[in-house]
């Protein structure tokens, strides 16, 4: 996978890039996954994919929050209830679809990163994040990302 961010852009209406995440988007307040917008999409796109993670989690690959495959190359917003329009794969909630965040109390801030990949071939069925990323490293054409904050 090699370093490709000229033109996807990914922004949410609902927070600026670093900035905290609404309670109702905590898996504990609400669990309403956060409108995402995206654009600049490369036009040999061929499929969308997102992955929310956070590196904070006091676990040894941190904690995965939402993965969402077979979202068409000419999206440019994921409404709240997007599971139910493309294909949630898995959370390290062990769920399927988005997770919100329910970091530890007190244990400070966490970052939410959410990536979206502008893939060369579509993914099949619903990866983990981590079998997504080895499998089809070699297909992303683009990543970028929004990141928000939320703290218990």
């Amino acid at each position: 996978m090699g370093l490709n961010i000229a033109d996807l852009k990914v922004t949410s209406p609902e927070f600026d890039n670093g900035g905290r995440l609404l309670d109702r988007h905590a898996n504990d307040k609400g669990n309403e996954q956060p409108a995402l917008r995206i654009e600049g999409v490369p036009s040999v796109a061929v499929e969308l994919a997102v992955v929310c993670h956070d590196p904070d989690a006091p676990l040894p690959d941190g904690f995965t929050h939402w993965t969402l495959y077979g979202i068409p190359a000419d999206t440019t917003e994921l409404a709240p209830g997007a599971d139910a329009q493309f294909r949630p794969g898995p959370n390290d909630f062990g769920n399927d679809g988005y997770g919100g965040p329910q970091p530890p109390p007190g244990h400070g801030p966490h970052h939410y990163y959410f990536w979206v990949y502008a893939l060369s071939r579509a993914v099949d069925g619903t990866p983990s994040r981590r079998e997504f990323l080895d499998a089809y490293g070699d297909a992303v054409i683009e990543q970028n990302r929004v990141i928000g904050v939320y703290e218990n």
